[in-house]
């Protein structure tokens, strides 16, 4: 496995469609926050090639953006697994090679990695804190899950979505803000290599959260399919997690001490264990 490590913890969207639960260790879960039994009416992870997957997707007008926010799907980046990570170091650590970690984090913060970016065939050598070289792109966008779908959905099921790493992928920045919140009507990645497993993912997050497709964008999809018309859907995405991760806390640290005496530190909002008066600059990461 990656790192050297044994790790096998996954944030699967089937767990949580089904039971409402996200998985930490095999054969253990644990509620997601604000999960319903809404959570139980989406497709079951798909198998098969995207072309038989995408012909499964309803068609349907785009929903009204009214309502939309960022908060809508809970705190950016939480760790949703409770593998002691934060998501986007989770996905940083998985897409990443050569990757180096910050030490004292249990390899969870990554500092330093090479990225072969799939959306523009670029080498990007990404190093913490110096620049935004490489984004972390919801695959399905969230404002456009919230206009096929999820603004129907509770918080837990969103937070789900936006956490899945089935829907996460490293990129290059400035292709991914190109991207905004486009569907692949009016956006593809300028990689045409990199096109069918792009859209292939896709529509693997729309059907394994129930969400729908418009007209144009199904056309879309259909159009780059056509050139491969093999082409999988992926499975849910496996994120790697330290061996020997400490347990995510019930209630936060007491303190900064605590949280790096439990190999915590630093903390980022959203985290296990996070509280806000440890973060007395108010940016978002206490206890660096």
């Amino acid at each position: 496995m990656k790192h050297g490590t044994t790790r096998a913890v996954a944030v699967t969207a089937l767990a949580l469609l089904v039971t409402g639960c996200l998985p930490t260790e095999i054969g253990t879960t644990v509620p997601v926050p604000g999960a319903t039994e809404q959570a139980s009416t989406g497709a079951p992870a798909p198998s098969g090639t995207a072309a038989e997957v995408l012909a499964t997707l309803p068609v349907k007008g785009r929903a009204p953006q009214t309502g939309y926010d960022r908060d809508e799907f809970g705190p950016q980046w939480a760790d949703t697994d409770r593998n002691g990570c934060d998501t986007r170091n989770d996905v940083l650590a998985r897409d990443l090679t050569g990757e180096t970690f910050e030490a004292g984090t249990h390899d969870c913060v990554v500092v330093r990695g090479t990225l072969a970016d799939p959306y523009t065939a670029h080498t990007i050598e990404f190093v913490k804190g110096a620049g935004t070289s490489v984004d972390i792109d919801h695959v399905v966008a969230l404002s456009n899950s919230w206009q096929t779908g999820s603004y129907a959905w509770d918080e837990g099921r969103r937070t789900a979505l936006a956490n899945d790493p089935l829907n996460l992928l490293a990129v290059d920045a400035s292709a991914n803000r190109q991207k905004g919140d486009a569907d692949a009507a009016t956006w593809l990645p300028p990689n045409r290599a990199s096109r069918c497993s792009y859209v292939a993912r896709q529509i693997a997050v729309k059907a394994t959260y129930g969400l729908w497709v418009t007209r144009a964008e199904h056309d879309a999809l259909q159009r780059v399919l056509d050139t491969c018309p093999g082409e999988p859907v992926p499975s849910p995405a496996r994120v790697d997690v330290p061996a020997g991760t400490p347990a995510a806390p019930a209630q936060p640290y007491a303190n900064c001490a605590a949280a790096r005496a439990a190999g915590a530190a630093p903390l980022h909002r959203g985290d296990p264990g996070w509280s806000d008066a440890m973060d007395g600059d108010g940016d978002g990461t206490a206890c660096e």
